[in-house]
């Protein structure tokens, strides 16, 4: 069976494919607005139900108190809800306007007026030049986040020893890896319309693409440094990341309610749907956990060894 390390290298690997083919996606697909509202309603869904069925549920076995377990839910939720309260790089949707239509007002502009048009066109271009480095440094966070997420539903799938197919963590990398691509569309977007280069965006987007390995580097060397001392680590770990999964899922889910009353139909399947995949890999886990005459428990230190095999 696969050791945790290489499962996980090749989940990071996957993750970062993701994250380059979102930075391509404009020129490989026809993006449309309802298009990326189905896609992000699937993998809200997704979110939602790994944070509630897989990660909470795992991180209460591993903290062994419910209170505890909730208090690091709630930490997780508001760690995310704080990243995009000051970051504003929660953003799944199209350009709302051409990058080019503040140059074609000020060359309609007459008289005196033309020098006031100009410093607007250059305060929105220094607008626009915040608003995707803010966008840029919260995905990079949240990306790291992303990276502690996978480590940890990885390490906890190899401590219970009932991933025998070889596939802990699944769930969570198959989260990711569709997430990932409307968070690089995101950052192309905005470059975009800031009036960056494709070269540039290409170059930025090939730098993001590595913050999700470099958050689950981190935190095999946080366990490896104080697991041994602090059991409950990982399970505080997991909670964390269902309270940052939960946040995610409800910041593509809530503005539906009020901004999207078209598409309504279309829109609740993807999200049922996406549930039914979070719930079906749950059940995978659980047959083959059952499959066992028993359910082995290590050392989370010792499953933080890349090497560590069953």
């Amino acid at each position: 069976m696969i050791s945790p390390g290489w499962l996980l290298f090749i989940y990071c690997v996957l993750v970062v494919l993701a994250s380059l083919a979102g930075g391509l996606l404009p020129l490989l697909v026809r993006l449309t607005h309802t298009r990326i509202q189905l896609a992000t309603s699937l993998v809200a869904g997704l979110m939602l139900g790994i944070a509630l069925l897989h990660f909470l549920p795992h991180g209460a076995e591993q903290l062994g108190s419910l209170h505890r377990t909730v208090a690091w839910v709630l930490g997780g939720f508001l760690a995310m809800f704080f990243l995009q309260r000051f970051f504003h790089f929660h953003h799944h949707d199209l350009p709302e306007g051409d990058p080019d239509d503040c140059c074609q007002h000020g060359e309609h502009d007459h008289g005196g007026q033309g020098h006031v048009h100009h410093e607007q066109t250059l305060a929105a271009k220094s607008a626009k030049q915040l608003t995707w480095v803010g966008t840029a440094v919260g995905l990079t966070l949240h990306s790291l986040l992303d990276g502690l997420a996978l480590a940890a539903a990885v390490l906890a799938g190899a401590c219970a020893e009932h991933e025998v197919t070889g596939l802990a963590g699944a769930g969570v990398a198959l989260a990711v890896i569709l997430h990932k691509p409307f968070d690089a569309l995101a950052i192309g977007t905005l470059m975009t319309v800031g009036g960056h280069s494709r070269f540039s965006r290409h170059v930025l987007n090939g730098l993001f693409a590595l913050a999700t390995p470099i958050g689950a580097g981190l935190f095999l060397v946080g366990m490896s440094q104080f697991a041994e001392n602090n059991p409950a680590f990982l399970g505080c770990a997991l909670a964390f990341c269902a309270g940052a999964f939960l946040c995610i899922a409800c910041s593509d889910l809530l503005p539906e309610l009020q901004f999207h009353s078209h598409d309504t139909i279309k829109l609740s399947i993807a999200l049922l749907l996406g549930i039914g995949v979070a719930i079906l890999i749950g059940q995978f886990e659980h047959c083959h956990e059952a499959g066992h005459d028993h359910v082995h428990r290590h050392d989370p230190a010792q499953c933080a060894d890349p090497g560590h095999r069953h």
